[in-house]
C-alpha cells in the first residue's frame, strides 16, 4: 500500500491499515528497541505504547511524510523519554533494605531520626523558601498549582526551590 494512502486510511480510523501496519512493523520496532538497556520495561512494552500512540493520534500522521520514518521517530522518542525517567530513579541497595527490614525497630527509629533532622533543616529555611519547597517536594504541587497558591512566578518558585535544595544539600554534606 502506498505511504499516502495508508496514512489516508489510518487518519480515517480505518482498522485494517492499523492491522497490516502493526503486522508488518512489529518485528522491525522490536528489534529496534532491544538496541537500548531498560531496567524496569521490555522492548514490546515500548512497542505496544508507540501503536498505542500512532492509532490514539493518527489524525496528526503528515501524508507528505515517509510512514516508516513517523513511526520509527515516534518509537524512537517514547523510548529515550522512559530512560531519561529511568536514570532519575535511584537505586536502591539490596543488603541495606535486607538489614533494615530485619531489623524493623532500628529501621523507624532511623527513619524517625532523619525525619526530624529533615524538619530542623527546613526550619532554618525562610519561611516563603519553606513553603514552597514543602508544597513541591513533600505534597507534589506543581510551579503552576504554587503560583496560583502563592501568587509568584514560576521563575520565582523555581528559584526558591533551587535554593532550598542548595542549602539543604550543604547542611546534610557537612553533616
Amino acid at each position: 500500500m502506498e505511504n499516502k494512502e495508508l496514512v489516508k486510511k489510518l487518519k480515517k480510523g480505518n482498522k485494517k491499515a492499523f492491522k497490516d501496519i502493526y503486522s508488518s512493523y512489529y518485528s522491525k520496532l522490536i528489534q529496534t528497541a532491544k538496541r537500548f538497556e531498560f531496567k524496569f520495561l521490555t522492548p514490546e512494552d515500548f512497542v505496544q505504547e508507540t501503536f498505542l500512540k500512532i492509532y490514539n493520534n493518527r489524525e496528526q500522521l503528515k501524508e507528505d511524510v515517509l510512514f516508516d520514518k513517523q513511526l520509527f521517530v515516534i518509537c524512537k522518542n517514547i523510548i529515550l523519554n522512559h530512560l531519561r525517567r529511568e536514570n532519575k530513579v535511584i537505586p536502591i541497595n539490596a543488603s541495606i533494605l535486607k538489614s533494615d527490614l530485619q531489623e524493623e525497630d532500628d529501621f523507624y527509629e532511623d527513619f524517625e531520626y532523619k525525619k526530624k533532622q529533615l524538619e530542623d533543616l527546613l526550619l532554618q529555611l525562610p519561611e516563603q523558601q519553606r513553603k514552597i519547597f514543602i508544597l513541591h517536594k513533600l505534597k507534589n504541587y506543581s510551579y503552576q498549582e504554587i503560583a496560583e497558591i502563592t501568587q509568584l512566578s514560576p521563575k520565582t518558585i523555581a528559584n526558591h526551590i533551587y535554593l532550598a535544595n542548595k542549602f539543604l544539600q550543604k547542611k546534610i554534606a557537612n553533616a
